[in-house]
């Protein structure tokens, strides 16, 4: 029996997060800033070390581990009107399942934020990833109080998997299960400006990445 895109991908996202050295291997707040892809400015060590695992040339991952009270920067350039970037951790020791952090869209940041949109505080240690997703644009929506973006999701779910909720999705489910199947959007290209980790995709969206944590 052919293993399933979805277990596939789950295997190789685990895999890929397994590379990823622990906070008691490396510890942000003490790296020197000579380290590749680092600076220091306004109190704060500044990193740009993110990769994208060629395995999987949809995902960003953090070289090492986010660690609690760290800030993560991800700030969308420019999004088509039917893309969605989305940032997860995993929910579960396997990463079978993961949870939304944040997700954009072309209009900004589509889930609710407390504070800036583009900041997110680490609370905990964990494994996070960042990728791109298609659906529907639906400009002539059916639903009259709706809009033409999704801004609704289930929180948990497979990783790499982005799960509209709410009464637009519920108009539109067929337009879904197809957009469902699709994989992530690629990555085209992928440098280091300074201390800023800049990703462009498939299509031209960029976004640029970089984490940031109290200097000692």
């Amino acid at each position: 029996m052919k293993r399933s895109l979805a277990g596939y991908m789950t295997m190789v996202l685990y895999a890929s997060l397994l590379s990823i050295p622990a906070s008691a291997q490396v510890n942000l707040p003490t790296v020197s800033v000579t380290a590749p892809y680092t600076s220091q400015h306004g109190g704060y060590v500044i990193s740009g070390d993110f990769k994208v695992d060629p395995r999987m040339p949809f995902v960003v991952f953090p070289a090492q581990a986010l660690v609690q009270d760290d800030i993560l920067s991800v700030q969308p350039i420019r999004l088509a009107e039917d893309e969605y970037l989305v940032l997860q951790e995993c929910a579960t020791a396997d990463c079978s399942r993961a949870s939304i952090v944040r997700v954009w869209n072309a209009g900004g940041v589509a889930t609710w934020v407390q504070g800036s949109d583009n900041r997110i505080w680490i609370r905990h240690e964990n494994k996070y990833f960042i990728w791109l997703k298609r659906l529907p644009y639906l400009s002539g929506s059916d639903c009259d109080q709706c809009g033409a973006r999704f801004t609704d999701f289930e929180r948990i779910s497979p990783p790499l998997t982005l799960i509209p909720d709410g009464v637009l999705a519920a108009y539109h489910r067929s337009e879904l299960a197809a957009a469902e199947k699709a994989d992530p959007v690629l990555v085209q290209s992928q440098t280091h400006e300074g201390s800023t980790f800049v990703v462009t995709y498939v299509g031209g969206s960029t976004v640029r990445i970089k984490r940031m944590h109290a200097a000692r």
